[in-house]
């Protein structure tokens, strides 16, 4: 556990039933649904970094209760994973794909004793075609790695000697591993274009078929040509967090048929009244949100059911916000489902690289020094390449999810390098939602909002940015619930209390001091810090393990709003 000592406390698995029979067995991939699933989750034989051989639950890493292992794997892990399986009869009916959600960093893949491939990333979803390669009674091989360097792949909050803001890392396989069966000629992706009224449908891999879209007014219907459709929607129907209404559609194509959805929203920058806003849907919007980085007592990257994402996100909206700000994790592609279904908006965290330093990155920032030529810094080729390869992938993999109104390039100079050249380079590849290109410290030249992080002192913005002001982070007020608290010993926050009624009044006092004024001169957003405790970080709203709201909801909803009211007047004021 690195070098703090601490007596954990009880830890409780947040979705107990999911342990009975498959964990994870719901269907992983809601954008592009086909009538075909195979679950390889569960138990595995795992032989260690030590040469131990053991079982081992899947998806969840082998650091953690939910895996059965519960060790840490050293600080260049070298894991085996080994299991059998065959298949239901009929089920191979063309091409049968196998997909891994994400390994942590290098997986090598062998089927029956032949290698299928290799890949490198923490957070990025691979699959192979294992056609040809399939036996009545088949064994599945993963090896699984780190990099030479594990500080050149993005990682996050990762750390070897945790502590503090920097968490347990984890290993191997932690997303789920599944089988599907597939026509010759099959959709292999869908994405969609809004344009007004008017929006595109493109399915890759198919050039003919047809798409039926389900609309408020009954079906529409609308043929594939060159694997492109359009679709006219008499007066769409907006998706905001008031209203998260998703267009069902399915797509047929030869012997293929799949499921999806699509929204329709718009994002923008723009001055009104000449204040600089963020607005969604045309009208200026204030996101009231919390950090969201994604650990979890049990399973710290993988909880125990795609449930416990859902409860976060249904948590979060019974206490009034309606963001979250995804903290450089890149999660399963469940947790933005929810977050497209119940209406909660995200600004998503690329995940950051490259060596932390804490006198650079978090001592002269803090002083004052916020302005960097970040040209100079970060200067390791392989670093930047495998950065901006993990931010072309992310905005790939989460593009299509109406959830997401903004993406965060860098947090706090955590591995920031060329921050004008990755804002371009982002914008090239997302012109539909607002970019932060640096959050906190060190100011960008070239950002669609002002991201201020505060913590130390009063938050007082000053009229008149020429971009929207968005407070990235502020708050982080530390209370611990007796018996659901990681570390008794250490505690990790800005401002302590031992009271449940004292930390409540003075989060509402927070609010209403500092943001209410604040939103009269021009803020657009806020990011408190957090959703939940994680590990030290006793400075969420929730404990770790999910099992203590440390605030009433109603208290929480009067402050959202007061905020929302204040927000009005200004505009209108503005207006």
């Amino acid at each position: 556990m690195g070098k703090k000592k601490f007596i954990p406390a009880e830890l409780y698995t947040a979705e107990g039933e999911a342990l009975c029979g498959m964990p994870w067995d719901e269907y992983p991939r809601p954008s592009l649904v086909r009538d075909s699933f195979f679950c390889l989750n569960g138990e595995w034989e795992l032989t260690d970094t030590y040469g131990e051989v053991c079982k081992i639950t899947v998806p969840f890493p082998p650091e953690s209760l939910l895996s059965g292992v519960n060790r840490r794997m050293g600080e260049h892990p070298h894991l085996t994973y080994k299991r059998s399986f065959s298949l239901p009869e009929g089920f191979a009916r063309g091409r049968v794909i196998l997909h891994f959600g994400a390994v942590d960093q290098i997986a090598h893949v062998w089927l029956n004793g032949q290698k299928l491939g290799d890949n490198t990333g923490v957070y990025e979803g691979f699959s192979f075609d294992v056609t040809d390669l399939l036996e009545s009674e088949n064994i599945l091989e993963v090896v699984a790695e780190n990099a030479a360097d594990p500080l050149s792949l993005p990682y996050g909050k990762q750390c070897e000697n945790r502590g503090g803001m920097w968490y347990t890392p984890v290993s191997g396989i932690w997303q789920t591993v599944w089988l599907e069966s597939v026509p010759e000629v099959y959709i292999r992706s869908l994405s969609y274009r809004v344009d007004g009224g008017s929006v595109e449908l493109t399915a890759e891999g198919v050039s003919d078929g047809e798409v039926t879209v389900k609309t408020p007014q009954g079906e529409l219907t609308a043929e594939l040509c060159g694997g492109r459709a359009v679709i006219e929607l008499d007066g769409a129907r907006l998706w905001s967090p008031e209203d998260p209404y998703l267009y069902r559609y399915t797509v047929e194509s030869g012997e293929d048929r799949v499921e999806s959805y699509f929204a329709v929203r718009t994002v923008s920058c723009q001055k009104v009244g000449g204040v600089s806003r963020i607005c969604l849907n045309g009208r200026p919007y204030f996101l009231h949100g919390l950090l969201d980085q994604g650990y979890f007592s049990d399973g710290i990257f993988t909880p125990a059911s795609p449930k416990c994402f859902e409860n976060d996100v249904l948590t979060a909206k019974e206490l009034g916000f309606n963001m979250l700000r995804k903290h450089i994790k890149i999660e399963p592609e469940l947790f933005y489902y929810y977050c497209d279904l119940h209406g909660m908006t995200v600004v998503q965290d690329m995940v950051n690289n490259g060596k932390y330093s804490f006198f650079r990155d978090t001592a002269l920032p803090t002083v004052g020094l916020r302005r960097k030529n970040d040209r100079r810094i970060h200067r390791n080729a392989a670093q930047r390449e495998a950065f901006i390869k993990g931010m072309e992938y992310t905005v790939r993999a989460l593009g299509k999810h109406p959830c997401i109104v903004g993406w965060t390039v860098f947090n706090e100079g955590w591995g920031q390098f060329c921050s004008a050249e990755n804002y371009r380079r982002l914008r090239e590849l997302d012109g539909t939602r607002f970019i932060d290109a640096a959050s906190g410290w060190f100011y960008p030249s070239e950002s669609d909002v002002e991201s201020p992080h505060v913590y130390f002192k009063p938050v007082k913005p000053k009229k008149g940015s020429e971009r929207p002001l968005f407070l990235s982070e502020f708050g982080g007020y530390s209370y611990k619930p007796e018996g659901h608290v990681y570390n008794t010993v250490e505690t990790y926050g800005y401002r302590y209390f031992e009271d449940r009624g004292e930390f409540e009044r003075a989060l509402a006092e927070l609010y209403r001091n500092e943001i209410l004024p604040a939103v009269d001169a021009g803020l657009c957003g806020a990011v408190y810090t957090q959703l939940s405790d994680v590990e030290d970080e006793t400075n969420g709203l929730l404990s770790y393990d999910r099992r203590v709201v440390k605030v009433e909801p109603e208290v929480m909803r009067g402050v959202a709003k007061d905020i929302f009211d204040a927000f009005e007047r200004a505009v209108s004021e503005d207006e």
